[in-house]
């Protein structure tokens, strides 16, 4: 039964695996003989355009095609990358970037100054909601020369220089862009970065390929031919895949979390919690705030007494993660655990709460109905759902859930059209890069899952955020992120659960697969495979 079970689910990838088991260019003869790296893509990106989309599928594909001004080491420090080098004037105040010169985009226009400043003013500016209020810091961004850049900033921000990796920043090339209209233009189906990889091929619901940049600027690299994505529906198939050896990484999320110490026990196996010292993903319920009976502190509260941290550590998470209380994560700057407002699980005071509110209990046993939308990231974060819905009618709150795909969930969410979901926040270093953009009202904007989309317009909360982010010392902006924490904590205006670990498990001897603090989702060219 084990075997025929094992041939069907293989079966169900079998296209797939089969189509990436030739070097991304096509036939074995335009090999360089570095081979072929192969993933698995869970869930399957909406698109490739990484200006438009940052979700996690599209930063973990993209950011081999795209790429930014710099990257950041574990210490979570600057790395030249696009930018060669750079000078921060003394006030704080203008930042000065040096160009490659010798970068080319990957239909072989060159890649200039031209193209940062169209990236940070214009398209980016438009639809990114992290970059939006990064460059909108910026008095003026001008291009010296064809090779520098200056960025003036209205007032000193301490981490200004913590926004420039791949996703936060992507450079996106001004002679394709310029004058269109972005979310329509035909490149996003074929896009054009300056990264070590470019798009090879991409067959829905089935493989994405990428090829070998051989015009990339780092001279004889990636030593790579291409990566290979394998898009495998179910973890039983994914991780069978990865036994079988025809993959040869799992991300985070891939498989079952109490699959990855099985899997990672396996001879000739590689396991690996680090990288991702940037992203450090914080796991929540999201309310939307426009509407009742989600507008009442007391409901989200309740809630929040209804659901077991440790529960969905222990028994989801398999230990791959722990519980979460508050918007800013431990593993980042400005955490201040005696800051945070808990709630303990206790069903009594969830229904003490509620009854308070005048939501009692019916006939039927129902107080209330929301629209839930689970985070459909793979069967783990559909049992999280499961679970949320189970605690919540124990309390007499009864879910309509909606039931959608990556695509459908990031469309209601960035529409507004949900009474509670769950999202996935990355926090990228500082909460004024990644924490601030989910809660001040100057990014209530529609259209995107990593913008306000929980109406939160709270003046203090807006003021803290606006403090902390042009305080000059560490001092003083670590006692305005407390008030925050505290503030936003005692306000349960998001339902915090859980601190997400990402395990990376891999083939034993291939050479610098995480070297960067955004882990699997770098740009890879350093990567090597063993010598077969």
């Amino acid at each position: 039964m084990r075997t025929l079970w094992k041939r069907a689910a293989l079966g169900a990838a079998a296209t797939a695996l089969l189509a990436l088991s030739l070097p991304a260019g096509g036939s074995a003869e335009e090999a360089r003989n570095g081979g072929v790296l192969r993933m698995i893509a869970h869930p399957e990106p909406p698109t490739l355009m990484l200006g438009l989309n940052q979700q996690g599928p599209t930063q973990f594909v993209a950011g081999k095609i795209y790429e930014g001004l710099l990257t950041y080491g574990p210490d979570l420090q600057p790395r030249p990358h696009l930018a060669e080098s750079w000078e921060i004037s003394e006030d704080g105040l203008v930042y000065t970037f040096h160009l490659r010169r010798n970068v080319r985009w990957h239909d072989g226009q060159p890649f200039t100054a031209k193209d940062v400043v169209f990236s940070a003013t214009d398209f980016l500016a438009k639809v990114h909601p992290r970059a939006r209020g990064h460059f909108g810091r910026a008095e003026k961004i001008e291009a010296l020369d064809d090779h520098t850049v200056r960025m003036t900033l209205k007032a000193p921000f301490a981490p200004f220089i913590m926004g420039f990796e791949t996703s936060s920043a992507p450079m996106i090339p001004a002679h394709v862009y310029e004058g269109t209209d972005y979310q329509t233009n035909p490149a996003n189906q074929t896009p054009i970065g300056t990264g070590p990889f470019k798009l090879a091929d991409w067959k829905r619901g089935a493989f994405i390929r990428l090829e070998r940049n051989a015009d990339y600027w780092q001279a004889g690299k990636p030593d790579l031919d291409g990566l290979n994505f394998v898009i495998v529906p179910d973890a039983a198939s994914r991780a069978l895949a990865f036994e079988t050896g025809e993959v040869d990484v799992l991300r985070g999320g891939d498989v079952e979390y109490f699959d990855v110490q099985r899997l990672a026990a396996s001879d000739g196996v590689t396991e690996t919690r680090a990288g991702y010292e940037m992203l450090s993903p914080t796991m929540w319920v999201q309310f939307n705030l426009r509407s009742a009976p989600m507008d009442d502190a007391r409901f989200r509260r309740a809630v929040m007494h209804a659901i077991d941290r440790q529960f969905i550590v222990d028994n989801l998470w398999f230990g791959f993660a722990k519980p979460s209380a508050g918007p800013i994560a431990s593993t980042t700057p400005f955490y201040d655990e005696k800051a945070l407002v808990t709630y303990d699980y206790d069903l009594k005071k969830a229904e003490a709460l509620l009854d308070e509110m005048g939501l009692k209990k019916g006939p039927d046993g129902v107080r209330t109905t929301v629209r839930f939308l689970p985070l459909p990231y793979g069967e783990t974060y559909i049992r999280l759902g499961e679970y949320i819905r189970q605690q919540l009618e124990q309390i007499g709150i009864r879910t309509q859930t909606v039931a959608t795909d990556h695509a459908g969930w990031a469309k209601r969410l960035g529409d507004w059209d949900y009474d509670l979901s769950l999202n996935l926040l990355y926090q990228y270093g500082d909460p004024s890069l990644g924490v601030e953009r989910a809660y001040v009202s100057t990014n209530l904007v529609k259209g995107s899952p990593s913008a306000n989309v929980s109406g939160l317009n709270d003046p203090e909360v807006d003021r803290l955020f606006r403090e902390a982010a042009v305080a000059t010392d560490r001092e003083t902006r670590a006692a305005l992120f407390s008030d925050l924490q505290h503030r936003i904590s005692d306000q349960a205006y998001f339902g915090y659960l859980i601190e997400v670990q990402f395990p990376t498990l891999y083939r034993s001897g291939i050479e610098n697969l995480v070297t960067g603090a955004t882990g699997l989702n770098g740009e890879m060219e350093d990567v090597r495979l063993p010598k077969r």
